[in-house]
Parts: C-alpha cells; sequence; structure tokens
C-alpha cells in the first residue's frame, strides 16, 4: 500500500507528542480553507422558472404558453460556475422532444423512452470546466406538451442554482428563456453575442428609469390602505459636514428617516423637501410611504454631491432601493426589524420578505460556499470536533467560528421554509428546510445543541423541536420501532437499515434527553442500538455489518470501517447521558465491550483500521481509526472496560500512527472515505468507495480523537498523582 505522503511532510515530523499543537493546525487549516463569508442576495424574477423539491427547475412551458403551436420551439438559457474543472451529476425529464448543450456542444437528446414517459428520469454526468458553464435547452412543441424538468442530480449534496447568462440579468438567479419560435435558432446564444435581441429574452424586465422614482403601487397592487418601506443608503463624499436640500413628489402620505431620525413626513399627494447636515459616509435612508386608491409611488431628487447605494449587496438589483410590506396601517414602525436580513416580516397578509423597484423582481438569500454556512451530517461532527478544540486549547475563535457557521444556517431557518413554499426550492438550508430523512437533521442538530451551551442560538430551540419531530413521529420505522430507510436520495436505498443510522438518530436523542430530560428520547435511542445489534451484529467477529437489505431479507455482512465507528461512537454518547440505574445500561455496557473487543482484534499493524475492517488490503481509513480512539479513551475515562490497560496501549498507538500517515505537516487531512452506497462484496469499498483529501467526514472526528487522546493522557497521569499521593 502506498503511504499517503512521505513521513517527513508528516505532522508528526514537525510536533512530535504536541497534540494540541496539531488540533490548531487542523483547524486553522480547515478556517482557512472554509472562511466565514456571509450568504449571497440574488434578484429572482417569479415570472421565471421555479425549482421543484428535488432542486430541479420545472420548465412548465405548456403553463407558461399555452397558445404554443405543434412543431414550435422554446429554448431556455443560463450559466453556472465552477470552481475546478470536474465532473457533476443532472438528471432531466421531457414533457417532449429535448436537447441540451454544454458550452455549445450537444450533449443530450431525449428519445422517444423519455418523450413517452414524462416520470422517466435520465441522470447525466456532464463534465464542467472551471468558471462558466452555459447550459441551452431546447424544446419542441409536439400533442402531448412541452418542456421538462432539469437540474442537479443531486440536491443532498449539490443544490445547484443556475444564474442568467444576459448582461441587463447579470447577477440574478433564474434562466431566461424564448417566446414559441417556428424554427430553431440559426446560432446558439453564446455570452459574447446573443443570436436574438435581447428584449426577446423572457421574463420581460421593465426598467423604470431613475432610481429616485420607486413604484410601490407597481410592486404592490391592489393595495388601497396600509404601508410599505423603501430602504436604500445614502453616500455623501464631502468629507466637511455640508447642508444638503432633498426635494422629492409623493403620491401618498410619506415620512423619511436617514439614520433612525425622521427628517421630513407629509401627509397628503404632493412635494416635500427637507434639508439636512452631512459628511462623509454611508447614511441609512427610509421612507414609510402609504398607499393610495390609485397610482402609489414617490421620487426622490438628489443634490449632485449625494448619491444611493443598495442597503446591502443584492446580485442582480436593477437599483438602489430595496422594497418590504406592505403593513397594516396600524403597525408600529421597526426600522432594526425592517434591516433584519435573516428574518421574515409580518405583512398585511402574512409573511412577506424583500422585493426590488420593479414588480415580479424579489430579493431572495442563496448559500455559495461550498462549506461554511451549511447544514449538512458531514459538517455537524466537524463542528463539533472544531468546538470540542476550541473549548480544550481554549481558541475562542474557534469557538466563535462554530456559532457563526451554525447560526448562518438557523437564522434563516424560517425564512427557508417560507421560500420554499414561495418559490418552490429554498436557496438556503436545503437540507434542513425539507427534512426526509435522519442525515437531513440528526448530526447537525445534535452539535447545534451541544454548541448552545456556549452562546445562545437563533432559534435552536424550534429547530431541535422539529427535528425531535422527525425522528420520533415522522422517520419510517418498522413494526417494532426500529429507524430505516423506506426510501432515500437513490433509489437503491429504499428499504435498507444502515448502521451509519445509528449516529445520525441516536446522537440526537441522546443530547436532546439531555436537554428536555424526557425519557422517551432516551428509550427510543436504546431502543434503537437493542435492534440495530439484533438485525446487524456479526457476533463472530463481534463488529457490525454495514447494512441490512429488506429487497434481500439479509445483512451485506461488510463491515465497512466507518459504519463501525458511527455505532460506537454513538454508543458511547449514548452511554454518557444514560443513568447508572437504569435498566438496560448492562446490555448497552456489554455491547460496548463487545463491539471494543472485536475492533481491538482488528487493529492494523501500523496502528490504524482498515476501509474494510476484515481486509488489511483495503486503504488505512482515518475516519474510523479517529471514532475508536474516541470510544475506547471514553470508555478508559469513565471505567468501562474491566482490563482497560490494552485500549489504553491502542489509543496512543493509533493516534502516533494517524499523525504519521493520515496528517501532513499543513493540518490536511487525508485517508477519509467519501460518503458511501453499499454493497454486498468488499470490492466496492476497497476499490470503488476512494478516500478524498480533508472530507468533512473525517476533519472533526480526528479533532475529537486528538482531544480524547489529550484527555486521556491527563487522566492517567492525574490518576498517577493520586494512587502516588495514597503511598
Amino acid at each position: 500500500m502506498e503511504p499517503y505522503f512521505p513521513i517527513n511532510e508528516s505532522i508528526y515530523s514537525k510536533l512530535e507528542n504536541n497534540v494540541e499543537a496539531t488540533l490548531a493546525t487542523i483547524s486553522n487549516r480547515y478556517m482557512g480553507s472554509n472562511p466565514a463569508h456571509p450568504i449571497t442576495y440574488r434578484a429572482f424574477h417569479t415570472e421565471g422558472f421555479k425549482r421543484l423539491k428535488d432542486y430541479r427547475y420545472d420548465f412548465a412551458l405548456q403553463q407558461k404558453f399555452p397558445e404554443c403551436e405543434d412543431g414550435q420551439y422554446v429554448y431556455a438559457w443560463a450559466k453556472l460556475w465552477q470552481d475546478t474543472d470536474a465532473p457533476l451529476m443532472f438528471a432531466i425529464n421531457c414533457y417532449g422532444p429535448a436537447v441540451l448543450y454544454l458550452n455549445g456542444e450537444q450533449v443530450y437528446r431525449s428519445s422517444i423512452v423519455e418523450e413517452l414517459d414524462p416520470k422517466k428520469r435520465i441522470g447525466l454526468r456532464l463534465t464542467l470546466i472551471k468558471g462558466w458553464n452555459f447550459f441551452l435547452l431546447r424544446f419542441r412543441k409536439t400533442t402531448s406538451g412541452i418542456g421538462g424538468i432539469f437540474g442537479t442530480g443531486s440536491f443532498k449534496r449539490h443544490p445547484m442554482h443556475f444564474l442568467s447568462p444576459t448582461k441587463e440579468r447579470e447577477g440574478q438567479e433564474g434562466w431566461v428563456f424564448t417566446e414559441p419560435l417556428d424554427q430553431p435558432l440559426e446560432i446558439l446564444p453564446t455570452e459574447e453575442s446573443v443570436s436574438l435581441a435581447k428584449e426577446k429574452w423572457l421574463p420581460k424586465l421593465n426598467h423604470h428609469g431613475q432610481d429616485q422614482m420607486v413604484h410601490l403601487g407597481d410592486c404592490y397592487p391592489g393595495i388601497n390602505d396600509g404601508y410599505a418601506i423603501a430602504w436604500t443608503k445614502l453616500s455623501v463624499q464631502e468629507v466637511d459636514e455640508k447642508l444638503f436640500t432633498i426635494k422629492g413628489q409623493s403620491k401618498g402620505a410619506l415620512s423619511v428617516f436617514i439614520n433612525h431620525e425622521k427628517v421630513c413626513s407629509i401627509k397628503e399627494v404632493g412635494h416635500f423637501e427637507f434639508q439636512i447636515s452631512l459628511s462623509y459616509g454611508d447614511y441609512e435612508l427610509f421612507v414609510q410611504s402609504y398607499a393610495l386608491e390609485d397610482d402609489w409611488n414617490f421620487s426622490l431628487q438628489l443634490p449632485e454631491e449625494l448619491s444611493i447605494i443598495s442597503p446591502f449587496p443584492i446580485k442582480g438589483a436593477i437599483d438602489s432601493w430595496v422594497l418590504t410590506g406592505p403593513f397594516k396601517r396600524e403597525k408600529a414602525l421597526d426600522l432594526n426589524s425592517i434591516k433584519t436580513k435573516e428574518a421574515l416580516k409580518e405583512g398585511i397578509d402574512g409573511p412577506v420578505y424583500y422585493k426590488l423597484n420593479q414588480n415580479r423582481l424579489v430579493v431572495r438569500p442563496y448559500l455559495e460556499n461550498s462549506l461554511f454556512g451549511k447544514w449538512d451530517y458531514p459538517l455537524g461532527v466537524t463542528l463539533y470536533g472544531l468546538l470540542q478544540t476550541g473549548r480544550v486549547i481554549k481558541r475562542q475563535d474557534i469557538i466563535d467560528y462554530v456559532i457563526k457557521h451554525i447560526e448562518t444556517s438557523t437564522s434563516l431557518y424560517r425564512y427557508s421554509l417560507w421560500d420554499k413554499t414561495q418559490y418552490g426550492a429554498a436557496g438556503v438550508n436545503n437540507q434542513l428546510s425539507a427534512i426526509d430523512s435522519l442525515d437531513d437533521c440528526g448530526s447537525f442538530g445534535a452539535t447545534m445543541l451541544i454548541s448552545s451551551e456556549d452562546a445562545e442560538i437563533t432559534d435552536s430551540s424550534l429547530i431541535a423541536k422539529d427535528v425531535a419531530n422527525h425522528i420520533t413521529h415522522i422517520q419510517d420505522r418498522l413494526e417494532d420501532g426500529t429507524l430505516y430507510r423506506r426510501f432515500g436520495s437513490v433509489d437503491f436505498m429504499k428499504d435498507t437499515l444502515w448502521c451509519d443510522d445509528l449516529y445520525m438518530g441516536t446522537f440526537f436523542l441522546s443530547q436532546y434527553y439531555k436537554k428536555t430530560n424526557d425519557p422517551v428520547y432516551l428509550e427510543d435511542a436504546i431502543h434503537q442500538f437493542i435492534s440495530y445489534k439484533k438485525y446487524m451484529y456479526m457476533s463472530d467477529l463481534k463488529i457490525m455489518s454495514h447494512v441490512y437489505d429488506y429487497k434481500f431479507n439479509t445483512t451485506t455482512n461488510i463491515p465497512w470501517g466507518r459504519g463501525n465507528g458511527w455505532v460506537i461512537f454513538s454508543l458511547a454518547e449514548l452511554l454518557l447521558v444514560l443513568p447508572e440505574n437504569h435498566k438496560k445500561r448492562p446490555e448497552l455496557l456489554s455491547f460496548f465491550r463487545e463491539l471494543s473487543e472485536g475492533f481491538l482484534s482488528l487493529q492494523g499493524e501500523s496502528g490504524m483500521w482498515h476501509q474494510v475492517l476484515t481486509d488489511f488490503e483495503s486503504y488505512e481509513e482515518t475516519s474510523c481509526t479517529s471514532m475508536f480512539i474516541y470510544a475506547f479513551s471514553k470508555g478508559i475515562q469513565q471505567g468501562w472496560y474491566e482490563q482497560p490497560t490494552p485500549y489504553v496501549q491502542s489509543v496512543f498507538k493509533s493516534w502516533k500512527a494517524m499523525e504519521q500517515i493520515s496528517i501532513d505537516k499543513l493540518g490536511n487531512v487525508y485517508g477519509v472515505c467519501q460518503g458511501s452506497g453499499y454493497s454486498f462484496t468488499g470490492d466496492y469499498y476497497k476499490h470503488d468507495l476512494t478516500w478524498i483529501l480533508n472530507d468533512t467526514h473525517g476533519t472533526g472526528i480526528v479533532l475529537l480523537a486528538g482531544i480524547e487522546t489529550v484527555q486521556l493522557r491527563s487522566w492517567l497521569l492525574d490518576r498517577r498523582e493520586g494512587i502516588l499521593s495514597e503511598l
């Protein structure tokens, strides 16, 4: 087996026996590679195509163009950014004949199989280039219909949103499209030259002209009572303070606020004017405008020395005004609430968010970081490791980073649920807003609960309640109450039990029991371990099969390393909160010891465990090694082993091995298996399920293993001192 890197490049060669420094190096590398960039805000045209719950766009052209004639064509065009050359999975369904072009080359043409079965989903593996990639769909009308569904082939991992490719819509989310055409385009559109005049691309943009005119009547049609807020920023370039005169016209009563101070108010239609002293800088400007029955707008005339800019960055915005409302006339004005971008506002007919100064253009948040701010299960354990590292090595900046990551997601939870109802699929919280599995909620939810001990986290209680409800009342179960997968994000997951799910489910249940003291969650976690052992325990080896497949009514009998790691990791977490006098504790403790014995017997010569635990020719796998270190160390310190010495030796041997084999001097983590499917053969795990550098399935658990190594050493030294003091 080839080493991951020369030992001279290992962290061990630089920091031998300095585990705390190793933890800091890994943490610094991770945070440096994944900076805390904010959410991206983009304009979205509500007359464009919306995404379905699987995050693919529904090109429902029959509904959009009911007069479209048989034989006519409609094109849809968009672009997608890619950081590196890489293949990605896409998927398409066809309501009729369809052709897909990628960067000017035809990459798909529908066959009669897809055209005759709109439910037929076709996966497409397409190689994207670094930079912008341009997608063009050509649909043709037949008597059966026109259009299709296209987008990401894996929305859990890659929830793609496409952007407009035309310059006048630069930055807006969504596809542009043509009206029905009698003939195919002679020249395909490109970024440099468009075969149609720009005004022929839909949805249509109405440019109102100068920023100073705000057309509230267009944006909120049918409102004859109440008010809306228009928000922008005044930008002043004068160094010294100067008195400025600002004028305007209003159709409707109006109040103007600068930095929350009311500077002007009129009670009827007409002209207004006010003076204010300003010096260099930007100033919040709010206009509270009341509705009229007919038209409803206002305008500002600014001196040449003043300009207005968007109150926050919005890609694709056509001017500098952000609108929200309408609100009931009697609703008290709260400008701080207006400025809170994460929160919905309570409007006349329910929750509202931001619009732009053009009917049908709204503002939506999008998570465009590869990792920071994302909610998924590998990041749950990554952040858990970072949090504990920050605590142990006393690095508040690491703790703050973890809290900010979690809050980026949780603060937009309510919004993302609302966004999904409005536009089909939210641009943030693609898993949290659409929970349909344990993967979507348990791991990250547990870390959120643990992190809330360090700081108050927005809506953590609400989210925890919703996660608990999903696990307890919604997630599929067997008749005996065992959590299982009736369906999955891919078809082969149907009707399976995965030992991974002991982590996905019980880790949260253990932490929620700790928070609520409600025994329902504790008993459920206990039941899962007992049931999973019944179905998946390989008693001859004292380890677990990865999967039980009900399609074949058998286990796979393949002991995947990380799957087994999840089991003992989660069992250790359950034992930590399980009362000493609980009637099931002896049974669970016995199971922990049996698993430990089985894993110990399979430790590799170097100190690491292997991808397939029983196949020493499979690669040395870092995440399972880390979880065995974690569990063994917990077991030693908690007194769960009758003979702890072999486990002490195992912990120190395996941590040293990881420092030499899996962690380089820059803090990169090697040998972490990618997210898995499953198989009845070990060859899949050994050859197909390869490792990925710095995969998030491993970074956090490596940190937790290092922490446990530090704490075990301290525990042993304290114990030695205690024994010596008694002599």
